[in-house]
């Protein structure tokens, strides 16, 4: 063993001993395709969490904060929820947006009443059951016009931020960083996050800073109630964007809850 690696060994020994003897926690995922297992930013940060943690995704595709409580998914949540088990805390992450917004028959709601209203909702549940809600601003799209990014997601980003405001709720802004971080890859590279790999019209179009419309799932519309079919996007996400963004959030989540440190593997 060279003489460096050790006084190394020990240092990594006593980091492994202290992560062992963390308490066990549980995060729950509440949202939106953008955060479900098969096509969001789920998977990817349950997989950078460390073993002392419980993750359970709970997100639904097409779902919005009206949809979601209407169908009896909040109530499979709060259920869950009250089934401590043992956990020395549960934080409840949540983000809506994508569904609330208009056009989404049976599932948009209004922005200035309904949809600040369900999430102060949510939150007040959360904490009446003894666990801890997070708030995160709804993920950005990646459409891009003349090397821009289009995001129309900012006013729900900034009625959640108000409504964390207002309760005394943490919130993650995932959609002024993610957007950030979309902008600066450009449509050529973002376009490598999503379910497949895009189509010739739509990587012309990229490599001249643009977006054009791409393929729809059938009839059933850009963001499906059920799971997407696995064809190109500019919303879902495929294993590459789902580690790329749940690592995000992860980061994210450890700055603004330092109670977690030590809880997410080393980057």
């Amino acid at each position: 063993m060279k003489k460096h690696s050790l006084w190394i060994l020990p240092i990594l020994v006593a980091a492994l001993s202290a992560a062992a003897q963390l308490p066990p926690v549980r995060i729950i995922l509440i949202g939106d395709s953008t955060v479900a297992p098969k096509n969001g930013w789920g998977p990817g940060f349950c997989d950078d969490m460390s073993p002392q943690v419980t993750c359970v995704n709970l997100a639904k595709n097409g779902r919005s904060t009206s949809s979601y409580r209407a169908e009896g998914s909040w109530t499979t949540a709060m259920e869950t929820l009250e089934a401590n088990a043992g956990f020395s805390a549960t934080y409840v992450l949540i983000q809506f947006g994508h569904n609330d917004q208009p056009g989404k028959p049976g599932r948009s709601t209004d922005l200035q009443t309904e949809f600040p209203a369900n999430l102060r909702h949510y939150v007040e549940d959360v904490k009446a059951a003894g666990g801890i809600p997070v708030l995160i601003t709804p993920l950005t799209r990646r459409i891009f016009e003349a090397g821009k990014l289009k995001n129309d997601l900012v006013p729900w980003g900034d009625a959640a931020k108000r409504v964390a405001a207002e309760t005394g709720t943490t919130v993650l802004d995932l959609n002024t960083e993610s957007s950030a971080a979309v902008q600066k890859m450009g449509p050529v590279e973002a376009n490598t996050l999503a379910l497949a790999p895009p189509p010739a019209v739509v990587s012309e179009g990229a490599a001249k800073g643009n977006s054009p419309p791409a393929p729809k799932p059938g009839d059933k519309g850009f963001e499906p109630n059920g799971d997407p079919s696995l064809v190109f996007d500019y919303t879902h996400l495929g294993p590459k964007g789902s580690a790329f963004f749940g690592r995000m959030v992860a980061g994210e989540l450890l700055r603004v809850v330092p109670a977690l440190r030590g809880y997410v593997k080393a980057r």
